[in-house]
């Protein structure tokens, strides 16, 4: 059975690079946020919440808590960036980042199975993949978004995945920070996992269950169309990288990143 510390006691933990904290973006994301953090606290860990700009109540909700950490981005610049700042405040105490949305689409105690794989696998990057995301509950929209990415993903010399597009999953710390993706947005998910295999790193899915709520009822700030073209960017400049390095190096990924700072 595992055994799940304190709050307190994780941050003194002491076992070599077994330091595991939760790492939650949230950007309005009023209405599900408050029980996301309450059963992240569960696990025993520390949690890490970044407000990325949110003009709802999501910030005074989380100021709620006092045994979290929170960062605070004045204005939304992307679940990327909130990531990414996550990442570099849980790398002072911690080996390993959890992630998960704050829409309340995942349970955050099955985060339990992929600390279990992030103990077995050692530093690799670790995706709760989401089973029944193909029943007519799911937005057709979510659907065709997935295949797409976990094409493109496999295109651009990436690692062949099934569900490309989860939050919900375990990083290596400090290595995420260190493998130079350029994305801040939504598309920040499918780069780094191209990133990361391109660095060798393992990355490994573990089956965990979702909850989407009626579509009215639902908390998500994807745009089909506008995504879709972000994420047509990302994957272009992966593969002139993967086919022509120097090339990307010196140019194209300079117009790449103009490019996608621009939508």
């Amino acid at each position: 059975m595992d055994h799940f510390l304190s709050s307190t006691e994780a941050r003194h933990q002491t076992g070599p690079k077994d330091r595991f904290a939760v790492v939650i973006p949230a950007y309005n994301h009023a209405r599900a946020v408050e029980k996301v953090i309450a059963e992240a606290l569960e696990l025993g860990l520390p949690v890490f919440v970044v407000d990325d700009g949110s003009t709802d109540d999501t910030r005074k909700l989380i100021c709620r808590f006092s045994d979290i950490r929170i960062i605070t981005h004045e204005k939304n610049i992307g679940k990327g960036a909130a990531l990414v700042s996550g990442f570099s405040e849980a790398a002072q105490i911690a080996d390993w980042a959890v992630t998960m949305d704050a829409d309340g689409q995942h349970n955050p105690r099955d985060a339990k199975s992929l600390i279990r794989a992030a103990r077995q696998y050692r530093k690799a990057l670790i995706v709760g993949r989401r089973t029944g995301m193909d029943g007519p509950h799911v937005h057709w929209t979510s659907r065709f978004g997935r295949k797409f990415s976990n094409f493109w993903v496999r295109a651009s010399g990436g690692p062949k995945i099934l569900d490309s597009q989860s939050g919900f999953r375990i990083y290596p710390l400090p290595e995420a920070l260190a493998w130079k993706t350029r994305s801040r947005r939504f598309e920040f998910e499918v780069e780094i996992l191209v990133r990361a295999h391109w660095q060798g790193v393992p990355v490994v899915e573990v089956p965990v269950g979702v909850s989407y709520l009626p579509a009215g009822q639902r908390i998500s700030h994807f745009r089909p169309w506008q995504d879709f073209f972000r994420n047509a960017k990302t994957f272009t400049g992966l593969i002139v990288r993967r086919f022509f390095p120097k090339l990307s190096d010196f140019q194209v990924c300079r117009r790449y990143k103009e490019d996608a700072d621009e939508l």
